[in-house]
C-alpha cells in the first residue's frame, strides 16, 4: 500500500493532550536526564571512588564511550523490536533497562563495573526517543504530528535543567537513585497506554516487520536514512562539541573567567527547549517540514558563526550564545517526526530509533576530528573547519529530501 497525502481540517488540539503523548514526553525527559547525568557527575563520582586526576580523564572517557556504544546498539536492536513486537513492548523493556542500571550505578565503586552499567543503561536509553516519537506520530492525526512531536521534545529536554539542579542539590550517588525513581514511576502510567492501531493492523497483515537491512536495500532507501541523519548533524555538532568544550572555548575566546560546561549544556538544553516548541508551530504554519528545518538549521549556522569569530568578551554574552544556538538547533522533534514519516509503518520504529541514536553517536567522530586538529590549528579553526562539514551534511541533506508534512502513515514498505 502506497502512502498519501491527507491533511485534516479538524482545529481540535485535545489529542495533543491524550495519555499515549503524555507518557511519551514525560519518557523522554527521564531519558535526557539519565542520559546527560554521566557528564555532570563524572569528575565527583569518579573521584569519590579514588580515582587520580589523570583517571579521571582517561578512565570517564572509556565510561562514556561504553555508554555510547549502549546506544548505538540499543539503537539498532530496540527499533527492530519495536516493528516486530510493537511499540509498547519497547518503552517497558527500554525504561525497565534504564531504570535498573541507574539504580545499581548509585551503589558502584569499581570503575569497570561503572563502565559495564553504563553501557546497559545506553543500552536501555536508546529505545526511549526513538518509539516514543514512533507512537505519538501513528495515533495523532497528520495535522497535529509536528505540534506533537514538540511537545514530546520540549517536555523531555527539561530533564538536562532538572538533572542540572538535582546534582547541584544532591550527593551523586542519590541523583542516580531519583534517575532510576522516576523511570520506576513513569513504568506505572504506561500500563495504561495502547498499542499503535497502525502497527496491529500490519501485524495482523503478516507483513515482513523489523528487517534493519531492508533500510538498505537500494540506493534510493540508503540515502533517504541517510538524509534523515544528516539534517540533524549540526545539532549535535552544537552538543557535542560548542557545549560540551565550553571551557576550552571560552579560553582560546579570552574570557578571563573559568567557563563551567555544566551551565553551557544546561543553559544551551533551556534554549533548545523553547526552539522545538517554536519549529513545530513553524512548521505547521508554514506547512512544511522541510522549510522549517531550513530555518532553524539557517540560524544555527548564523550564530555559530557569531559564536566563533564574533569576539565575544564577557561571561554574561558567552552564556547568553548558549541559549541562542540551543534555541536555533531546536528541531531535534522535527528531524525525528520527519524520519517516522518517510518509512512504512513496517520498518518506522526500526528506522527512527536508529536514526535517533546514530545522530547522538555521531560525536564519535566529530569530537575525535576536532581534538586531532586542535594541536595545530587550535581551538576555533578545528570547530570551525568540523563546522563546515557538518552544516555542509545537513544543507545537502535537507534539500535532496521529500517534504513529508501531511503525510498518511497507515502504509508499508
Amino acid at each position: 500500500m502506497s502512502p498519501t497525502t491527507t491533511l485534516s481540517p479538524s482545529n481540535s488540539l485535545r489529542p495533543l493532550f491524550t495519555l499515549p503523548v503524555i507518557v511519551a514526553a514525560l519518557g523522554y525527559f527521564v531519558d535526557v536526564y539519565d542520559l546527560l547525568l554521566f557528564n555532570i557527575v563524572r569528575v565527583p563520582s569518579l573521584k569519590d571512588i579514588g580515582l587520580s586526576e589523570a583517571d579521571i580523564s582517561i578512565i570517564g572517557g572509556k565510561i562514556l564511550n561504553y555508554q555510547q556504544a549502549g546506544l548505538l546498539i540499543g539503537g539498532i536492536v530496540w527499533g527492530i523490536l519495536g516493528d516486530k513486537r510493537g511499540r509498547l513492548s519497547v518503552l517497558f523493556g527500554s525504561i525497565i533497562t534504564y531504570s535498573l542500571a541507574n539504580i545499581a550505578c548509585g551503589f558502584v565503586h569499581d570503575p569497570q563495573l561503572y563502565a559495564i552499567l553504563r553501557f546497559v543503561a545506553g543500552l536501555g536509553l536508546a529505545g526511549e526517543l526513538g518509539a516514543g516519537i514512533t507512537l505519538v506520530s501513528e495515533i495523532l492525526p497528520p495535522h497535529l504530528r509536528g505540534y506533537g512531536s514538540s511537545l514530546v521534545a520540549s517536555v523531555g529536554l527539561l530533564g538536562a535543567v532538572v538533572a542540572y539542579f538535582t546534582v547541584a542539590l544532591f550527593n551523586w550517588r542519590t541523583t542516580y537513585f531519583v534517575g532510576g525513581g522516576l523511570g520506576l514511576g513513569l513504568l506505572l502510567m504506561r500500563v495504561s497506554v495502547l498499542e499503535s492501531g497502525m502497527f496491529k493492523r500490519t501485524q495482523q497483515a503478516g507483513v515482513s516487520r523489523g528487517n534493519f537491512w531492508a533500510l538498505f536495500r537500494n540506493k534510493t532507501s540508503v540515502l533517504r536514512y541517510l538524509r534523515c541523519m544528516g539534517i540533524a548533524v549540526p545539532t549535535y555538532f552544537v552538543i557535542g562539541i560548542l557545549a560540551t568544550f565550553g571551557n576550552e572555548f571560552g579560553k582560546a575566546l579570552g574570557i578571563t573567567e573559568a567557563i563551567q560546561p555544566g551551565r553551557c549544556l544546561m543553559l544551551m538544553y533551556v534554549g533548545t527547549v523553547a526552539g522545538d516548541l517554536f519549529s513545530g508551530f513553524l512548521s505547521q504554519w508554514l506547512r512544511a517540514r522541510r522549510s522549517a528545518i531550513g530555518l532553524m538549521m539557517g540560524l544555527a549556522l548564523i550564530l555559530v558563526s557569531i559564536y566563533l569569530f564574533g569576539g565575544l568578551q564577557s561571561t554574561s554574552l558567552f552564556y547568553n550564545s548558549y541559549l541562542l544556538m540551543g534555541f536555533s538547533i531546536g528541531y531535534i522533534a522535527m528531524f525525528l517526526t520527519i524520519t517516522a514519516e518517510s518509512f512504512g509503518t513496517n520498518l518506522r520504529a526500526t528506522a527512527t530509533t536508529s536514526v535517533a541514536n546514530n545522530v547522538r553517536a555521531t560525536t564519535l567522530l566529530s569530537i575525535p576530528a576536532y581534538q586531532a586538529m586542535k594541536p595545530s590549528l587550535g581551538v576555533i579553526e578545528s570547530a570551525a573547519i568540523v563546522a563546515l562539514v557538518c552544516f555542509a551534511l545537513g544543507f545537502w541533506s535537507l534539500f535532496t529530501m521529500e517534504e513529508t508534512f501531511g503525510k498518511e502513515l497507515d502504509y508499508s514498505e
